[in-house]
């Protein structure tokens, strides 16, 4: 049991690290809960839930008017019925 919890430990924060390069790489934009509040009730903005699983389920906040999209499955699926035109957040925690 406690090698599995180091081994999900170790997952994690890997994980983590590199979901940090990646944002880095490809410059993707990371507001502040402030400019999302200020934001949030355009018409141009959709806000994407993609907390995973049991992340989501076990959520005791969510924002109003968020669409959850699991981002586990499909991706391609889902990310296309999504307009061009529009600012998509993305949020996970």
């Amino acid at each position: 049991m406690q090698r599995f919890l180091i081994s999900a430990v170790l997952v994690g924060l890997i994980s983590i690290a590199c979901m940090q390069q990646v944002a880095k790489d490809t410059k993707v934009p990371v507001i502040s809960k402030e400019e999302l509040m200020a934001i949030m009730d355009r018409p141009d903005v959709i806000i994407l839930d993609v907390r995973v699983g049991n992340a989501w389920k076990a959520a005791d906040r969510k924002i109003k008017g968020a669409v959850r999209e699991d981002p586990e499955k499909d991706v391609k699926g889902w990310a296309g019925r999504y307009l061009k035109d529009k600012t998509l957040v993305f949020y996970c925690n």
